[in-house]
This record gives structure tokens, sequence and C-alpha cells, in this order.
């Protein structure tokens, strides 16, 4: 389990910040793709070999830091539960 985490550090050393790039949004490797963007491809059905295809500076371990770092962010989400409804109104 160590090694797997280090394995991650040294993926996320890949995603950087510049303020001069799309305002301080993550990136990789300070090239003008930023990691939203990756993720946003793979959610809609891209593959990774696709998205390599059209990016010739990515390599597929910029791809696989981009899902490392989403997966940190989520970790540290909370969801607050839905507020219990209210008894003394009723649905019309």
């Amino acid at each position: 389990m160590i090694g797997r985490y280090h394995d991650e550090d040294r993926l996320l050393e890949r995603i950087t910040v510049s303020q001069d790039i799309f305002g301080g949004k993550p990136i990789i490797r300070g090239h003008r793709l930023a990691v939203e963007h990756v993720l946003g491809m793979l959610a809609a059905g891209d593959t990774v070999e696709t998205i390599l295809e059209g990016y010739s500076w990515l390599e597929p371990e910029d791809v696989q830091a981009c899902l490392v770092y989403a997966c940190r962010v989520v970790a540290r989400e909370r969801v607050a539960p839905p507020a219990p409804a209210d008894p003394t109104t009723r649905a019309t």
C-alpha cells in the first residue's frame, strides 16, 4: 500500500498550477490542458488512446495523473445529508 501512494505522489508531480494559465486551474505539466478537460473527455466516453492521439505531447501517465488527482480531491469531499422533510407541510 505504501508503494501505491508513493507512485501516486510521483504521478501528481505531472499536475501543475500556474496563475497565468486558466486562472490557476490544475494543468498537465505546464501545458494549456486542464485536468478538468481530460476528465471531461473521459467522462464523455473518450478512450485514453483517443485523448493521446489528440495531444501529441501527452503521455499515458498524464491521464493517469488526472485520475489520481480527481480521486484525491473527491476523497476530501464531504456531502451533507439532505435536510429531513418538514412534517407540517404536505405536498399537493
